[in-house]
């Protein structure tokens, strides 16, 4: 592309920040850079049309990790490392909610449901057995228990008559999100482009030369916030994981109100706007899945539905209306990556299908290693 001297003038030259992504994590990195730097010159680079990777893809769950994830994270973590974690998770989200307020984002408190399947005895008396103990480490945070079990209200088909039921647990709606963040974003001249995909770069003591598929040029300092693609960007510590979803048609008088967890989280799905969205089954194909490629597989989609059919929505009639999948990022620990990678080069990746939770912090964290 051959630019014009006022393209370059006004975009490309005397930049002092450049942000790789256009997410949670890349918008929140922008504002906190611009609120500690007022007179910096930032620019935001965006491989896609929207923002490429999860951030408009997601479930939109608020969420800070099921009973039975938890308990999962004490067999590998110590207790201290699991408060961490889930603390992260709630002042990430508050973060969240404070920045943009609960109306932009559409924030309800609806709980949070985890359903057990009819063959999952052992794990379902596993959290029964586990819960007082679950409660009793989440203690500190919450001042008061955050799970119990509850009846199967919602008349959810082949699972344990009881569930387990999580009061802190939100939703959001992750399109409105973005777009607040993008009008805060505007609103301070931070430039955003976007179909700019960054092929490579490369720096000396004061600069960083980076060559893109449109033009090079040469920033101050980069900051990485692409998630699942850091990969590209030669940060092998994280893996893509491809996650897949479906929404219905709008259901007259849907009765399903909040989020819901089964199957160790591997399939999750919520109301909105009447409809019931539904995403997961990546564990049915982990080698398949964990890819940069956006795409729906039959396994999947066709697993999504028999569940719908059969335990989520039974003896009613839907309609899908949309399929899509969006790429989280992924690793062997959960802990984010935030962290200085050379001279002038940052990232803030990783974040393991807890953007919604954690990306405004990390965003901030990112930000603040400058």
């Amino acid at each position: 592309m051959n630019l014009s001297y006022w393209e370059i003038k006004s975009w490309l030259s005397n930049v002092d920040y450049t942000i790789i992504g256009s997410g949670i994590v890349g918008l929140n990195c922008a504002l906190y850079l611009k609120s500690r730097f007022p007179e910096a010159k930032i620019l935001i680079l965006e491989k896609g049309t929207l923002p490429q990777g999860a951030s408009t893809k997601n479930a939109g769950f608020a969420c800070f990790g099921s009973l039975s994830e938890i308990i999962e994270d004490l067999k590998n973590h110590s207790k201290k490392e699991v408060l961490e974690l889930v603390n992260k998770r709630i002042n990430g989200l508050q973060l969240l909610r404070e920045n943009l307020g609960d109306k932009a984002v559409d924030y309800q408190n609806l709980g949070g449901y985890e359903l057990f399947t009819d063959s999952d005895t052992e794990l379902y008396e596993s959290c029964n057995e586990k819960q007082e103990e679950v409660n009793g480490l989440l203690q500190p945070i919450f001042k008061e228990d955050v799970f119990s079990f509850v009846e199967n209200k919602f008349n959810f088909n082949s699972i344990k008559p009881k569930y387990s039921f999580n009061q802190f647990e939100g939703q959001i709606d992750t399109g409105k999100m973005i777009e607040a963040l993008l009008l805060k974003v505007y609103s301070l001249g931070i430039k955003i482009l976007n179909n700019t995909f960054v092929e490579s770069f490369s720096e000396n003591s004061n600069t960083v030369k980076i060559q893109t598929n449109q033009f090079e040029f040469t920033s101050h300092k980069v900051l990485i916030a692409t998630n699942g693609f850091a990969k590209e960007l030669n940060i092998p510590q994280v893996k893509p994981a491809r996650a897949q979803v479906l929404i219905t048609k709008p259901i007259d008088g849907l009765h399903i109100k909040g989020t819901f967890h089964l199957d160790k989280g591997y399939y999750y799905f919520r109301n909105i706007d009447n409809r019931v969205l539904f995403g997961g089954g990546r564990n049915l194909d982990f080698i398949t899945e964990e890819t940069l490629n956006f795409g729906e597989t039959e396994i999947i989609q066709n697993k999504l539905e028999e569940l719908l059919k059969t335990t989520i929505l039974p003896n009613i009639d839907f309609e899908i209306d949309h399929r899509w999948s969006g790429i989280m990022g992924v690793g062997t620990q959960k802990k984010a990556i935030v962290k200085q990678l050379s001279n002038n080069v940052f990232c803030g990746v990783r974040l393991g299908g807890m953007g919604v939770a954690i990306g405004s912090l990390v965003g901030k964290e990112l930000a603040d290693l400058l």
